[in-house]
This record gives structure tokens, sequence and C-alpha cells, in this order.
């Protein structure tokens, strides 16, 4: 009996301490095949699968599969996914990561990438952190711009009454309700259809995003704001990474990280090729009159600083941190 008992103590013990079993792990986003997110989700995953473990595995899940980015960042912590490239959304998260609904803060990617050093890294990722989350890089989504139905946007008073979609957060909302404009929130996968069938009027998206999710075909005008830069962030659960062997992690987030610059070479090009692609497919292309929107974003920085704790600070290091740019 004795015997038993300490076959079956030694039994718990090794499952306590075995190794997890290895898997395939998922990363869920919501770009359409051939968007910035795909290509940069599909180099993420060649890397990692080249360094994991045998028996790991990175497998890629575009266009929504496995759900919007609210429902994908609450699988990330039943940790029925893996991985999410969460944007505009982690505003919800975390109101320290409204610093990049900022209308014109990031001037390029240079800038973006001192940014990242200093605020990213240091504030934000904590931030996220405290919520649950894990950031093992940063990536991009890009600058916006208006696309709709109605007419060229030349100035914000262009936008007034204009039913545009924005992403679900609210500093967005706000920018564009302050522009005069009709903010509608909606999940990227159902854009398409409610510009086809005219429930909005328009909507606002990095180039990257428009070409790939084909709203040149529902859209007659696209207006180059670059009202602001949105980062994606490649994001986990905080306590299901941590619980992947120490290997695992590594190769993981090696993966992450070295994935950034094929983003911002790729991010660049694609800014050129598209822009031809989709004055090809018919869209009449003007460019605004920045200073315009730049006049009128004021009000949006000063309730970011007055709403969020240690905001005017962050404004002004990210904007101090913009200079030669």
């Amino acid at each position: 009996m004795k015997m038993l008992k300490l076959a079956g103590a030694l039994l718990v013990s090794a499952s306590l301490v075995a190794p997890a079993a290895a898997k395939e792990l998922k990363f869920g986003h919501v770009g359409a095949p051939g968007s910035l997110f795909a290509v940069s989700a599909e180099h993420f995953a060649e890397v990692a699968n080249a360094n994991l473990p045998d028996g790991w595995s990175v497998a890629v899940f575009g266009s929504s599969q496995l759900g919007k980015d609210r429902e994908m960042l609450q699988k990330l912590k039943l940790g029925t996914i893996d991985f999410a490239l969460p944007s505009t959304v982690m505003s919800s998260v975390a109101p320290e990561f409204g610093l990049f609904e900022m209308p014109y803060l990031v001037k390029d990617r240079a800038h973006m990438q001192r940014i990242e050093q200093e605020i990213v890294w240091p504030q934000l990722v904590p931030a996220a952190e405290e919520e649950g989350y894990g950031i093992l890089a940063l990536w991009e989504n890009g600058f916006r711009n208006v696309t709709n139905n109605v007419k060229p946007i030349n100035t914000p008073a262009d936008l007034e009454g204009v039913k545009l979609r924005t992403p679900n957060g609210e500093w967005r909302v706000n920018m564009f309700r302050s522009y005069g404009a009709n903010p509608t929130p909606m999940a990227f996968s159902e854009v398409f259809v409610a510009l086809q069938t005219g429930v909005i009027d328009g909507q606002e998206n990095p180039l990257a995003q428009i070409a790939s999710a084909k709203f040149h075909e529902v859209q007659d005008y696209l207006s180059m704001t670059g009202h602001v830069y949105t980062p994606a962030y490649v994001t986990v659960s905080a306590n299901h990474f941590g619980k992947l062997p120490e290997e695992v992690q590594a190769a993981l987030k090696d993966a992450a990280q070295e994935t950034q610059s094929f983003v911002y070479e790729t991010a660049a090009q694609m800014d050129i090729d598209l822009l031809d692609q989709l004055k090809a497919g018919g869209m009449q292309v003007n460019e605004p009159d920045k200073q315009a929107f730049i006049d009128a974003s004021a009000p949006i920085y000063e309730a970011f600083a007055e709403q969020v704790d240690g905001g005017k600070e962050m404004v002004d290091t990210a904007i101090s941190l913009g200079a030669g740019s």
C-alpha cells in the first residue's frame, strides 16, 4: 500500500512539472487576404514556425474568422485563441492607448519607433498587462484616410452630416463628431455591405485595408487625410502565454519583434502601390487641407489631457520626439 501511495505521489508530482503539450497556436485578425494584417501575420508565422520546438506551430486565421476585435480579446483571456492583432480597440482596454487616436500626432514611421521606445513599452504595455494582456511587438495598421460616396473631403466642413463608419473607439467617434460627421461605430467585417447598401456613406482606414477589403468597388471618393496613424499590437493573454514553455515564449517573442521591420517596409511600399491601384479602380483621389483638420483637432487633445491620467505628458513627449521627422 505504501508503494502504491508513493507511486501515486510521484505521478502527481510529475504532472505538475510536465511541460505543456505541443500544439497549434491560433493567430486571429480582422484583415482580408492581401491586407497588411494578413501578410504581417503570415510572415510572423513563417518565422516562428522555423524556430519553434518540434510539435509547436502558429496558424493564422484572418477575415474575422475567429471573431471581431472585441471578441478575440475575450477569447485570448479564455485561452481559446493565442494571438490577436487589435488596433484602435485597445483604447477601450486601457485609456492610455487613446494616445494614438490623437489626430496628426505621428509624423512617420521613424517617429513612431521613437514613441514606441519612450512611451509604448514604459507606459502603454504595463497598462495592458494590468488588464490581463501581453504585447509582444508593435506592427502597423497605418495612416488612415477617408472614403465616401458624397463628395471629396477637403476640410472638416465637408464632413458635415456624412454617415461615416469608425472603429469602436470613443476618441475616433468624438473626433469625427467634432468635425461635423455622423460617426457610426461598426465592426470591420460589416463595413462593405453597409457601404454597398447605403447604410453608411463612408469610412476611414489605411490604404492597405481599403484596397484589400475592396472598398473601391463601393466608394467614389478617397481623400488622403492621413488623420491618424494606428499601430497594431501583437497581443496575447498574459496568463496563458506565461504558461507556455520558456523556449516557445522566446521563439514567439523573437519572431514578433523580427517581423516589425518587414511590416514597416511592406507598409511603406503598399502606400505607394495601393494608391495607384485605387486610382486605377476608379476612385477620385484628392489631397485635403490638412492644416484645417489640425486646427479643428485642438479640442480632442484638450479632452485627452483632461480625461486620461498623464495624457498631456504623453502627448507632449510624443510631439517632442517628432523633431527631425
